[in-house]
């Protein structure tokens, strides 16, 4: 399981790219820690809310940067932990408000997906030594836990009034795929097997419906966590609840199971599994023409939404690289290298900094769905992991790789 030779090209642009990365997403970050959207320049949109979800991620992206020597990140991982402890969290009646506005709550609701990246950015932030980050860890898990998880399936809900006295009727796995890397992170900070197993037994649940549908998840579900295969067909662009198969999160998920592999310390177990899921996204979601990975197909896999998304590529490559380095095979490798060639010469914006977000079918940059840059995650994940160790978690990887960058 060898790491990328750091005297290539790619990967010396690849460390430039993650230096250039966490720079551009700084200005998202408010006096208080709170993460403001930002636009095509890298300028905070304040007409627009900040959210949990965004203020979690850049918390756990500076959490990384600082276990690898990346200046001033360790300053801005404690800013964005702030955030979360203050300007986001619900003092009233606990959790995490989904977003808040100027002087008034934007969006009150308490979602599984959102609490998921607050347990994430808390483990990374545990993980690199950050303050509080323990304690806020600890409030986390405690809410996702007695909140969330439902023993009866061994799945997480996903939404909640602010109150918590009602529980929405829709299940998701979106939320419960971010649950797993959460709880990843969660078990490499902690060393509580609880949060692996749980992970381990959420993965399960997903690869078996996928593997009943030809490979393709199935996102959507009612209460009683039946499939509901036409959910949001009048909504193909929802940004995190669209029809159909989204070829991203099979990506996503290849990846996710194979780290669930590493951390249980079960390898091979699943990595059947994750080639298969693998190939579907691929058949599914690579434009063999144009280039690019569309955003959703229907359960033929012909394309529904076919916009290129910034994060579905980057998914790809990390996945293509933890797949090659699991087994072997160079398939894995020759993939990642046109994608990143792609990546290159389509997403990344030199001129004004990180990834375009959306393209259009042409490959052009288009704000449909995805307005602004607003996310580094993504990105930067996919950039840093060629250079890491394989492990449940990315922070856990950074911890034992030490400072790239000092």
């Amino acid at each position: 399981m060898t790491v990328s030779d750091a005297r290539s090209p790619l990967a010396r642009w690849r460390r430039e790219q993650l230096r250039s990365l966490l720079e551009f997403g700084a200005a998202s970050l408010r006096p208080d820690g709170a993460a403001q959207w930002l636009d095509d320049d890298g300028a905070p949109d304040t007409t627009r809310p900040v959210s949990t979800w965004i203020t979690a991620r850049m918390a756990h992206m500076y959490a990384v940067g600082d276990l690898l020597g990346v200046p001033g990140a360790g300053a801005r991982a404690d800013l964005a932990l702030r955030g979360l402890r203050v300007a986001l969290a619900d003092h009233d009646a606990g959790g995490w408000l989904s977003a808040v506005g100027p002087g008034e709550d934007v969006d009150g609701t308490k979602s599984a997906y959102a609490h998921a990246f607050v347990v994430l950015a808390a483990a990374s932030g545990t993980i690199a030594g950050r303050p509080g980050a323990v304690e806020l860890l600890d409030e986390a898990l405690r809410t996702l836990d007695e909140r969330f998880w439902e023993a009866g399936p061994r799945l997480h809900a996903d939404e909640w009034d602010r109150a918590w006295t009602h529980l929405d009727d829709y299940r998701g796995v979106n939320a419960n795929m971010h649950s797993v890397e959460a709880l990843l992170a969660a078990h490499d900070a902690t060393g509580s097997t609880v949060w692996l197993e749980r992970a381990a037994s959420v993965s399960d649940r997903v690869i078996a419906w996928a593997e009943s549908n030809d490979w393709r998840i199935p996102e959507h579900f009612d209460a009683d966590w039946q499939p509901l295969p036409e959910f949001n067909a009048d909504r193909p662009r929802d940004q995190f609840k669209p029809y159909g198969s989204t070829p991203g999160h099979g990506l996503e998920w290849a990846r996710l199971i194979l780290q669930v592999d590493v951390a249980g310390g079960t390898p091979g177990l699943r990595t059947a599994a994750a080639v298969a899921l693998f190939d579907r996204a691929v058949a599914d979601g690579w434009d063999t023409d144009g280039g690019g990975f569309v955003y959703t197909v229907d359960w033929s896999g012909t394309p529904v939404e076919p916009r290129r998304f910034h994060w579905v590529a980057a998914e790809a490559v990390a996945t293509a690289d933890v797949l090659g380095r699991v087994t072997g095979d160079a398939r894995y490798a020759e993939l990642a290298d046109g994608w990143w060639t792609w990546i290159r010469e389509n997403l990344d914006d030199p001129e004004r900094g990180s990834w375009h977000h959306e393209l259009d079918v042409d490959n052009q940059p288009s704000g449909l769905t995805w307005v602004g840059k607003p996310d580094i995650y993504h990105a930067a994940q996919a950039v840093l992991l060629p250079d890491l160790p394989l492990a449940g978690s990315f922070a856990g990887a950074a911890r034992t790789v030490g400072p790239l960058f000092a």
